[in-house]
């Protein structure tokens, strides 16, 4: 019985992992519009292409969710860094996911996903289709070798 509810004691705080960091506030912020006249040209926009490290880390992150939400346990367990593997029992890890998949079905990726990266630490943030309580915010990720791995345990 204490094994059973250390599993599922373990089983919340994956799960409160994945949804720990999230946030349902949106930036209201909005460009402003330069004032343009008859002699003068509309500016041209300028957008800022995100760095590769960031559209790779995006990709993953992405990956990751989709994995988790489909009930893969294995492979959404593969993403983890070596920290959070040191925490989390393989075999819990996927009870957890597929509940995830039970509870809340597979048809949720992750979208508007914008990562910023700082050397071997990125930072992304996502929404999870139909799951807003599972948005996230600034989420940690931490570069392993040349692989990118969830970082929040």
């Amino acid at each position: 019985m204490n094994t059973r509810l250390t599993g599922a004691a373990l089983c919340a705080a994956v799960l409160l992992a994945l949804v720990g960091c999230s946030s349902n506030s949106d930036d209201d912020a909005k460009p402003s519009t330069p004032a343009t006249t008859a002699s003068s040209a509309p500016a041209a926009p300028t957008t800022t292409a995100p760095a590769p490290d960031a559209v790779d880390l995006e990709r993953v992150a992405g990956t990751y969710a989709d994995l988790y939400f489909a009930g893969e346990g294995k492979g959404a367990y593969a993403f983890l860094s070596k920290r959070c593997r040191a925490q989390v029992d393989p075999g819990v890890y996927a009870d957890t996911v597929k509940h995830a998949a039970r509870d809340y079905g597979p048809d949720h990726p992750a979208t508007d996903v914008h990562a910023t990266v700082s050397g071997d630490k990125g930072r992304v943030s996502y929404r999870v289709k139909g799951l807003p309580k599972f948005d996230q915010q600034a989420q940690p990720w931490t570069r392993e070798g040349s692989a990118w791995k969830y970082d929040a345990c």
